[in-house]
């Protein structure tokens, strides 16, 4: 029986896509190995988010090839979209005698609008026979929605779902838009499709996921809206919960809050990309809105559902950044009920407008920035937990104990990772919680109630 492996880099979007791959694979009767070796075909899904991420990529691919140089590889992804000839031009694997044993078949890539039909042409693909011929994203022509059918389950305990591809915002510092194109989303009644299958599967959780998912609907030929979406599935409940992966802080309103209140489908949890807090470099990075309307949105949130989780990514050291524009970023955070942050540090990345800003800042500041953002993390992260005590909680216990302590760890509707005491039959079920103690590396215990 053939074999296949599949090395996912980047984002969740990334780790849907692998998995519709998978599956698709494995109905065609190929076998999923774990390991890196002993495979008919390596496929590479890679990254383009930052210019750490594309090197990443490559790397990943010149190491399959240094250990199978006799086996298959695909490479796709948004590195394979934007710099396919970085690709293509992966040196040469050199053995002890200095003779290249570059991968005999070489490198087959495949475009985004592709990626869903690896599995019907790995034949052709692996043949050197392809058909279907490596493009670039064309911005002049309307993109179709790539999604697989049936439902993606993937192998994790919370199923992800794609509703939405593509991204029209052109941020300075942002390859992906380059990367996706434009923005097309899944039609409703197919969402609703793929959630019954997965709760038919077992599922009690569905992510819904996407590049710039608050454009949802957007690109119909009649107009709607992500809270018409998620209107919809409240209606009718085709899962027990719904979580949203990121939604821009602009485009948060009183009816997807309100949906994240108690008795509705929809977790209350947000997770929201602001960047900066500082007006100006959020003027050069392009984003569409201020400080103020990150705050307001934070308050109305906050004040709506007091336990909402709130995680918010921050992104430190854009050039010309000055140490009032960094305080201005974590006096802003300070003040707010944030629950977590992700913090990431500027990287210049090629073929995006910030890549020739001036006033690039020291690597070294942006180090020690992002270290202080990241003290700060775990200030809210605390205070967050401290608050969660004397609550009533719902966790989805997760299908893997945690390896250091052999404990059920649960996920709850507003984000935090729980740890029980339990047998077996608890993985995969809803519970309702109650903290129960709290240590120094702020990992919490749980009782179940």
């Amino acid at each position: 029986m053939k074999k296949f492996f599949i090395q996912t880099l980047g984002c969740k979007v990334n780790q849907y896509e692998s998995d519709g791959i998978g599956s698709a694979l494995e109905k065609k009767g190929w076998v999923k190995n774990k390991r890196t070796k002993a495979c008919d075909v390596f496929i590479v899904n890679t990254c383009a988010v930052t210019s750490k991420a594309g090197m990443q990529s490559r790397q990943a691919i010149r190491k399959i090839i240094r250990e199978n140089p006799t086996a298959q590889v695909i490479v796709t992804g948004c590195h394979a979209q934007t710099d396919p000839e970085e690709i293509k031009k992966i040196a040469p694997i050199i053995d002890s005698n200095k003779r290249a044993v570059h991968n005999s078949f070489g490198i087959h890539l495949i475009s985004h609008k592709d990626k869903t039909k690896i599995a019907d042409n790995i034949s052709l693909i692996c043949d050197n026979k392809s058909d279907l011929g490596f493009q670039k994203t064309d911005f002049t022509k309307k993109n179709v929605f790539p999604g697989f059918d049936p439902a993606v389950k993937g192998s994790m305990t919370r199923a992800y779902l794609k509703v939405q591809d593509g991204c029209e915002a052109f941020c300075t510092y942002c390859i992906v838009p380059y990367a996706r194109g434009s923005s097309v989303s899944m039609p409703q009644n197919d969402v609703l499709k793929h959630l019954r299958e997965l709760n038919d599967s077992g599922f009690r959780e569905v992510i819904i996921t996407g590049i710039h998912t608050g454009m949802y609907g957007l690109d119909f030929k009649k107009r709607s809206s992500l809270l018409q979406l998620l209107e919809k599935i409240n209606r009718e409940k085709p899962v027990h919960r719904i979580r949203l992966s990121s939604i821009e802080p602009g485009e948060i309103n009183d009816g997807i809050i309100n949906l994240a209140s108690k008795g509705n489908i929809l977790c209350d949890h947000f997770h929201i990309p602001l960047q900066s807090g500082d007006d100006e470099i959020l003027k050069k990075m392009k984003r569409p809105y201020d400080a103020s309307l990150f705050e307001d949105v934070i308050h109305k949130i906050h004040k709506t559902i007091p336990t909402a989780g709130i995680g918010v990514d921050t992104l430190i050291g854009f050039p010309g950044e000055t140490n009032k524009q960094f305080e201005n970023t974590y006096k802003l955070i300070e003040k707010l009920p944030v629950s977590y942050l992700h913090v990431f540090p500027f990287s210049a990345r090629k073929g995006t407008p910030a890549f020739n800003f001036t006033n690039q800042v020291d690597p070294e500041i942006i180090k020690k920035r992002c270290a202080q953002m990241r003290q700060l993390d775990q200030i809210k992260r605390e205070k967050f937990l401290k608050n969660n005590f004397n609550t009533k909680l719902e966790g989805l216990v997760q299908n893997k104990r945690d390896k250091n302590s052999g404990l059920l760890k649960a996920v709850t509707s507003n984000y935090l990772t729980v740890f029980l005491k339990g047998k077996a039959e608890l993985k995969g079920k809803i519970l309702n919680l109650e903290l129960d103690q709290l240590d120094k590396n702020l990992i919490v215990t749980g009782k179940i109630k």
